[in-house]
């Protein structure tokens, strides 16, 4: 990799995978700079994580904007202040915007807890074991303006035969942990 690539993760709760990615750059898994965390929820653990980390956050909560838009100008604004170059999201739980999107051209990505395009949306682990699913997986791809629509980049399949909800959150979190550092790794090395 010529250069080192500036991200911000973006989250809504725990920050397991902003954890695993920060990380991935500390160890030098991942040559990059994570510059900055988001989140919508003040007070979320990934925040926590954060101030451990002693990796800067900024707390925006929608709800203190009029509308969406507005709100994502504040982001942008926070994201211009520190030359971020890619946007990851990380358990984000809210659709990307225009402003953003424009902004960040092919370059916002995510981490989906299924094998796309099957059971997008909240709760894909729940939505596979419902169906009776056998296999399921994780996906990276790009965000579009649509509910986990983009391009795949990369996805991992895992076997479900049987195991709990718990077991199965747990093989999914397994595998987001490896599979997103390394999607990363490569997308950014101009492997992908």
């Amino acid at each position: 990799m010529a250069k080192h690539v500036r991200f911000a993760v973006f989250a809504s709760g725990n920050g397991s995978n902003f954890q695993a990615l920060a990380d991935a750059v500390a160890n030098k898994k991942l040559d990059a700079h994570l510059v900055l965390l988001v989140t919508d929820r003040p007070g979320s653990f990934a925040t926590v994580r954060a101030k451990q980390l002693g990796i800067e956050w900024v707390e925006l909560s929608p709800r203190d904007f009029s509308e969406k838009a507005e709100y994502e100008e504040a982001i942008l604004a926070e994201l211009q202040k520190r030359k971020v170059e890619w946007i990851v999201l990380a358990g984000y739980m809210r659709l990307i915007g225009p402003t953003l999107l424009s902004a960040f051209p092919n370059r916002i990505v995510n981490i989906h807890p299924s094998l796309l395009p099957l059971y997008p949306g909240k709760d894909a682990i729940g939505q596979a074991i419902q169906d009776g699913a056998s296999i399921t997986g994780v996906t990276v791809h790009y965000v579009d303006a649509g509910m986990d629509t983009g391009p795949v980049i990369s996805s991992q399949k895992i076997t479900i035969d049987g195991h709990s909800r718990q077991e199965m959150e747990s093989m999914i979190h397994q595998v987001e942990h490896q599979l997103y550092p390394t999607t990363l790794s490569e997308l950014w090395g101009g492997n992908k």
